[in-house]
């Protein structure tokens, strides 16, 4: 027997308010198989469920504008079709005034050129999936939000010197850790920031505006014409997101980053640092080990080591974007979103029956989810069995962001839980956002301290667990800024004004993030 659900879900990005003849009714099946260990599949409390024959059958009827009723059967258990959550409650999307343009966006966009392709996505699920077995580890790290302007000040210089710093920062862990390092960037995308209030304040002033949503939404600019979301701003982070891509790939495959031409691979300013001397060492080691193989005849001049595999990603955030570069791949009859390799959903909109999830559900990309100290662990479980139904190596990275002196409170939860269910996750640390503070001058900061020890006591958990601590997950930068306090470097509170770049969160500067690298890789290495 049947049981019917029905569910009106308010959506402000539908055009118009729904009428009668707008309607259409599509039923969504869900089947799904008992889950791996023979516990029972969890649903959302407000969806009545039939079982029969060891399989669960849900209908859902939903109310949806007849043009955008499209569906398509894929390999998800239940009917998904690229535009299908717009039908769901959303959290942490625009309003935006002008729907004709925005409508008129979104038809250029699906018109446009992928920015990655499909093996590629699935080339980096086969690397995460060796993560998810402890044979590899994975580093993620870029930009909180990329900027237009920084783009433009800098040239794509910017770019190359995040990219040089996380190839040093790769080289480092792969020394330490005698393992592959996948390398992942927080770029080509990152233009949309979640934010935990709709309005925010300047520096020390009483004046309220809407918040600065990234600069694919609206501007950072503290005046109100500057923080109205235009979707034409969609078209920009695309053509932006083409440009880095392209600066990536000819760096990575132009013979920049050769190891056998170590000794480059260093960020100028960073050269005189304890930190650039020290990778120096780390150079001569492998130069030696290089020359040693060559003189016995061993072929040292290998893809491996000539041209590194480096992806791009981004939070799913703006869904009309997402959707709008969602390509049906013809070789495998699955979908995936081709405005990055690796898609994440953020803390704050992670809810199991809403949007974004149900979006990244019907995806083929490798996928994450920010795991933060409000997430309940039977909504952790429900969230894996949406997002991956077929429990399969690489297809999500559980990223953890708790907090420095709270990562023994929800770690262990997580862990035992998806341990029992017989999950295969990649484990990730994101000792950034549990980490963030204001300071006395008004300038939103972190302690180097404080990311360092979320970072050991994420470490700590999993070895007394027994569990892999398989990566990290960085918002850091190439350039010289001061935005974060602390490190080798001291520095100081006071010192915030002199380069505080980010127009959203605060970031590791070149020097921080390579002295992280470098304590992460004894921190691991003393356990091999």
């Amino acid at each position: 027997m049947l049981l019917y659900a029905f569910s009106f879900c308010y959506n402000p990005l539908l055009p118009k308010q729904l009428e009668k003849n707008d309607i259409v009714q599509t039923c969504h099946w869900f089947e799904r198989k008992t889950s791996f260990l023979g516990s029972a599949p969890r649903f959302p409390s407000n969806l009545a469920c039939g079982k029969r024959k060891n399989t669960w059958s849900v209908v859902t009827c939903v109310a949806v504008p007849q043009k955008k009723a499209t569906i398509v059967q894929t390999t998800s258990p239940k009917t998904w079709s690229p535009d299908s959550w717009r039908n769901m409650p959303i959290k942490q999307v625009p309003e935006y005034p002008d729907k004709d343009q925005l409508e008129a966006t979104e038809n250029r966009l699906k018109k446009a050129l992928p920015l990655v392709f499909s093996g590629e996505c699935r080339r980096l699920k086969e690397q995460l999936a060796k993560v998810a077995r402890g044979e590899a580890f994975v580093l993620h790290g870029g930009d909180c939000a990329e900027s237009f302007s920084e783009f433009e000040r800098y040239g794509g210089d910017n770019i190359k010197d995040t990219f040089t710093l996380l190839i040093q920062m790769s080289i480092v862990l792969m020394y330490g850790l005698r393992r592959p390092v996948v390398k992942i960037g927080r770029m080509a995308g990152q233009f949309a920031k979640p934010r935990s209030s709709p309005y925010e304040k300047a520096k020390n002033a009483e004046l309220e505006l809407p918040s600065y949503r990234g600069d694919m939404i609206n501007g950072p600019e503290f005046n109100a014409q500057a923080r109205i979301p235009d979707p034409v701003r969609m078209i920009q982070a695309y053509h932006q997101s083409t440009a880095t891509i392209n600066l990536l790939r000819s760096l990575a495959g132009g013979g920049f980053l050769d190891l056998n031409r170590i000794h480059d691979i260093n960020l100028q300013f960073v050269n005189e640092t304890p930190q650039g001397k020290r990778f120096l060492e780390y150079a001569n080691s492998i130069s030696d080990a290089l020359a040693f193989m060559k003189s016995c005849g061993i072929q040292a001049d290998s893809p491996n080591t000539r041209t590194p595999e480096f992806c791009v990603s981004h939070e799913a955030l703006l869904l009309p974007y997402e959707e709008a570069l969602t390509r049906y791949d013809e070789e495998t009859g699955k979908y995936y979103a081709t405005s990055g390799h690796f898609l994440w959903v953020g803390d704050r909109t992670r809810q199991p029956d809403c949007g974004h999830v149900e979006f990244l559900r019907g995806i083929d990309n490798p996928i994450g989810i920010k795991c933060g100290p409000s997430l309940a662990t039977d909504d952790l479980l429900r969230l894996l069995d949406i997002l991956d139904p077929e429990n399969e190596p690489g297809r999500v990275t559980l990223i953890v962001r708790v907090g420095a002196g709270r990562v023994a409170e929800h770690l262990p939860r997580f862990v035992e839980e998806v341990r029992k269910e017989g999950r295969q996750v990649v484990w990730s640390c994101d000792p950034m956002h549990g980490n963030m503070e204001t300071s006395k001058s008004g300038y939103k900061t972190r302690r180097f301290e404080n990311i360092l020890a979320e970072v050991k006591e994420f470490y700590e958990i999993h070895r007394q667990l027994d569990s892999y601590p398989g990566g990290i997950h960085l918002e850091m930068t190439g350039q010289n800024v001061t935005e974060c306090i602390g490190g080798m470097m001291e520095l100081e509170e006071s010192q915030l004004s002199q380069r505080y770049e980010s127009p959203c969160d605060p970031r590791l500067n070149a020097s921080q993030s390579l002295e992280l690298a470098f304590l992460l890789s004894e921190l691991f290495r003393k356990s091999l």
